[in-house]
């Protein structure tokens, strides 16, 4: 049973898909990024892509943030998302977008600039590639926002122009990279 790690609906449970079609954010993993985030999340407007179970966005709305978008391909897994925010009471801070990156584009960017995007894409299939191409074309993120990726080992993103590796962590198989907009894509001259 997958169930919220901190703040107001802490101890919630989730409905999860049986069977192995998603890889859920462990608990630890996911209470470790909160606590590095800390004060981040409140009134953050927060991007879930690939967002399987949708753990890591409705842990943000449980721990703050004025609202999340949802982006996850499998039609199934989606519906599941909008039922776990409904019965958390979460609709109307949040929106599920059932589609792949590239498809959601739209959307991301009528909803952008995100303070904080959050991305565990499937291992293995050049999806962090694909969101570093994204996030490189400089309108997703606000201009203090944070991209964390969850990726395997062997897909360590390198930052491309106009970001910057902020923080890296690794916890057992998977590790999470933090990119930030660059200072000179910012503009402030530091």
């Amino acid at each position: 049973m997958l169930k919220i790690t901190g703040g107001r609906l802490r101890g919630r449970n989730l409905k999860v898909t049986p069977g192995l079609a998603i890889r859920p954010t462990g608990a630890k993993m996911r209470q470790a990024l909160f606590n590095i985030l800390g004060p981040r999340v409140a009134d953050a407007r927060v991007a879930d892509l690939y967002a399987g179970s949708g753990a890591l966005g409705l842990e943000a709305l449980s721990r703050g943030a004025a609202s999340c978008l949802f982006v996850e391909k499998s039609r199934p897994t989606a519906q599941l998302i909008q039922a776990n925010l409904a019965s958390l009471g979460l609709e109307d801070q949040s929106r599920v977008v059932a589609t792949g990156l590239e498809a959601a584009t739209g959307a991301l960017k009528a909803a952008a600039p995100f303070d904080l995007v959050l991305a565990d894409p499937p291992y293995g299939k050049g999806q962090v590639a694909r969101l570093l191409e994204l996030a490189a074309q400089g309108w997703l993120l606000a201009p203090e926002g944070l991209l964390i990726i969850e990726h395997s080992p062997k897909e360590a993103p390198e930052a491309p122009g106009g970001l910057e590796i902020y923080d890296h962590r690794r916890y057992g198989q998977s590790e999470l990279s933090f990119l930030a907009p660059s200072s000179d894509s910012r503009g402030d001259g530091t």
